[in-house]
């Protein structure tokens, strides 16, 4: 499950540099999330740290992005490069 950023977003800057996964940018009008990128935090911390700093609560899960746990930490190993194929 990929988190997104709603509208609600007040570009306060506080949740960029939150993510392990540097998966949060600056979109054309507020942060948005690449959801490749999005563990929610699994295998880093054990909650989103962008939502924990976010003041408006504006980060919620992508229903368009739906993840198990177990998804999350293959993701996860994939972005630190732990499951590349060895030559």
């Amino acid at each position: 499950m990929a988190l997104m950023i709603t509208d609600e977003c007040i570009n306060c800057d506080v949740c960029e540099p939150e993510c392990p996964n540097e998966a949060i940018s600056m979109g054309e009008d507020y942060y948005v999330i690449a959801p490749d990128k999005c563990t929610e935090c699994v295998g880093h911390f054990d909650a989103p740290q962008c939502v924990q700093v976010c003041p408006v609560e504006c980060i919620p899960i992508n229903p368009a992005h739906v993840e198990t746990p177990d998804q999350l930490m293959t993701k996860y190993r994939r972005l630190l490069g732990l499951d590349a194929p060895r030559p």
